[in-house]
């Protein structure tokens, strides 16, 4: 199977839908696409991460992997004073997320289809958003993990949600390497999720 929901361009036929869902106490309706993550509702992953991330007033915040949208647009309307900018592979599920902004009235967001964070090169955010593709493979996922401390401001925050039987206890370990053992916190756990806090030290 070739049409990943990590393909920059899915080959399966849009066959668009909509759903409500109410996300840190945000009403949303979204839409949902074959050939994107979690097509039909927000996935438990990125619920826990949504539920627990802090997202600073005024904060720049980046939010790789968006999909169509739920952690970005939920981060925007935390933050009003704030700008995410959301970035994905999927350039189907870039335009879902536009289209769910515009939607819902959310217009403190911008968007570009990105290989990692090849869309961002040269800027630098104090949060970064993460329900990270494992089926991509572990290489992957550890170059995000090593990018993201690039590309996060001194006393910036990463925030990771990943399942324990999908890697969790390495992907820990990789974080601990890039952040320091100090810095990693696990801040949710639920269901076999675990949410990480990485805090990048001041220089």
């Amino acid at each position: 199977m070739s049409d990943h929901y990590y393909s920059n361009m899915p080959q399966s036929a849009s066959k668009r839908q909509s759903f409500d869902v109410v996300l840190r106490g945000f009403s949303f309706r979204l839409m949902s696409d074959a050939g994107v993550f979690s097509r039909d509702g927000v996935d438990y992953g990125s619920r826990v991460l949504i539920e627990h991330m802090e997202i600073p007033n005024g904060a720049r915040v980046l939010d790789i992997g968006c999909g169509y949208g739920p952690i970005g647009l939920t981060a925007a309307r935390l933050a009003p004073q704030g700008h995410v900018t959301l970035i994905d592979i999927n350039e189907r599920a870039v335009e879902l997320a536009r289209d769910n902004a515009a939607a819902n009235g959310i217009q403190n967001v911008s968007f570009a289809p990105s290989d990692l964070f090849s869309a961002v090169e040269g800027e630098t955010f104090d949060v970064i958003l993460s329900n990270p593709p494992i089926r991509a493979g572990k290489v992957i996922v550890h170059n995000l993990f090593t990018d993201s401390w690039k590309y996060l401001k001194p006393g910036g925050t990463t925030w990771v949600v990943i399942q324990k039987k999908q890697g969790a206890p390495s992907a820990r370990a990789k974080l601990e390497d890039l952040y320091g053992k100090e810095n990693v916190q696990e801040v949710g756990k639920d269901k076999g999720f675990r949410l990480y806090r990485c805090i990048r030290c001041q220089e």
